[in-house]
């Protein structure tokens, strides 16, 4: 069996995994490059795959760094299964096609106001392709076992978000995991990973290889920016993921108001795309901690503003008001029309709520730059920039040791590092192996390993 490296090894975006067999072929996660223009500019060089052997893609879970390429597969004639959780199908059918709608967008602009460097700039792909590109998907239950040639699966909850997996993967007397994003035990929302079976080797992810999560409490620190900033009669923009984060937000926003810790201030989710995955979010309630009276009570918390209208009209409020607003790393969507008005506001607090991917606008802010670049023209940042650090959904390196001893994996047993950056890589492989009997090594891109 050989596994290839097409993304997600010495970075934190694009995750894909080739695995071969004598006779079989698939794909292990199907990701976008985001980040820097190096890494997103591979998003349109050619996959080394040869399309017609592929036999399927196997999914971890909905975020556009792990499914964000599928609508190119199938825009380049894929037509085999992508097989996933439901609940990931069902985050993916509202995360590909905003996707394309966003690249449309964008180009739009760029054409419009001449700024792109591209004679004819055109998106990766429409939202009318990525639609399309759901129609492959099939989905199965955790646990469920099922058979792609010569190839036996099983998909098991790896916390994060709703469907995110671990891909436990059996062929040629050989079981393989591949970790997927794994999430915290102690998360405010999700529930904590399934353990790991016996393996002979195991792909893990490594986004927080070389950090660990303050153990604050998220809910204190959240009251006390909110305070804050409206004491000072300003803005919280959140830029938040539409799957995962902006739900925990918006739960802990709703217990703060209950409890009196901060007041009922207006709430805005600027997202069509979050506010529909909320809705989701109530539906799974069996792969979350939240009652139904909780979760009702996340999805009453904001005001939802779906047009483009409704989102212009925020900007003529004066009062002290919350906006969540995509995306989570300030790359794209309408956190951007926000920043541009308010970035240069002393009253105005940026709260980010998630990992920021190297050469983001949401790691230059946390770096401390003094202006960011948005729609092709340089905006001040005197705002106050926040991190609330406790509400990552992955597992920073000692709970993925934790969660490693209490697995079933053998002292032996082989593990490869992917998805992470390479300073968290190089940190993640000294502390494992310094700390475990494991036998460590770290992916490089297009790089294949004989199993």
């Amino acid at each position: 069996m050989k596994i290839t490296f097409l993304g997600g090894a010495g970075s934190v975006t694009g995750s894909k995994y080739l695995v071969q067999t004598d006779s079989t072929q698939i794909l292990v996660d199907c990701g976008l490059f985001q980040g820097y223009k190096s890494l997103r500019e591979r998003n349109w060089q050619s996959l080394p795959v040869d399309i017609e052997k592929l036999d399927a893609v196997v999914l971890t879970h909905a975020h556009l760094d792990h499914s964000g390429y599928i609508p190119v597969l199938y825009k380049k004639g894929y037509r085999k299964p992508v097989i996933t959780h439901h609940a990931t199908k069902d985050l993916c059918s509202i995360l590909l096609p905003d996707s394309g709608h966003i690249q449309e967008e964008d180009v739009k602009y760029l054409i419009k106001h001449r700024l792109s460097k591209h004679e004819n700039p055109q998106a990766l792909y429409t939202r009318k392709e990525a639609e399309q590109s759901l129609s492959i998907f099939q989905t199965v239950d955790f646990e469920e076992t099922f058979s792609v040639g010569d190839i036996e699966l099983r998909l098991q909850s790896a916390g994060h978000i709703l469907g995110a997996a671990s891909v436990i993967l059996e062929s040629e007397g050989k079981r393989i995991g591949f970790s997927g994003d794994v999430g915290r035990p102690d998360d405010v929302f999700m529930r904590p990973p399934n353990q790991l079976p016996e393996l002979d080797l195991l792909l893990l992810e490594s986004t927080y290889g070389n950090r660990q999560h303050e153990r604050t409490d998220p809910g204190q620190q959240l009251a006390n920016i909110v305070n804050e900033t409206m004491h000072k009669g300003g803005v919280v923009l959140i830029p938040s993921f539409a799957v995962g984060r902006a739900q925990t937000v918006m739960h802990l926003l709703a217990e703060l108001m209950n409890k009196g810790d901060i007041a009922r201030v207006p709430v805005y989710l600027d997202s069509p795309m979050a506010i529909n995955v909320s809705d989701i979010y109530c539906r799974y309630a069996g792969q979350h901690r939240l009652t139904q009276q909780q979760c009702k009570a996340m999805c009453g918390v904001a005001t939802y503003t779906k047009s483009v209208e409704e989102s212009k009209a925020i900007a003529r409020q004066v009062y002290p008001h919350i906006i969540i607003a995509g995306s989570g790393m300030a790359t794209g969507g309408r956190i951007l029309h926000h920043m541009k008005r308010l970035l240069a506001e002393h009253s105005t607090t940026v709260l980010f709520t998630g990992y920021q991917a190297g050469g983001t606008r949401g790691a230059k802010m946390q770096q401390g730059v003094d202006s960011v670049k948005i729609h092709g023209k340089w905006i001040p940042v005197r705002a106050r920039i926040e991190v609330l650090h406790a509400l990552s959904g992955h597992g920073d390196y000692l709970d993925i040791e934790q969660w490693l001893a209490d697995s079933d994996l053998r002292d032996n047993t082989k593990i490869q590092l992917i998805h992470g950056d390479p300073d968290a890589l190089e940190g993640m492989k000294d502390y494992l192996s310094r700390n475990t009997a494991f036998n460590i090594n770290v992916s490089e891109h297009r790089k294949s390993l004989m199993v």
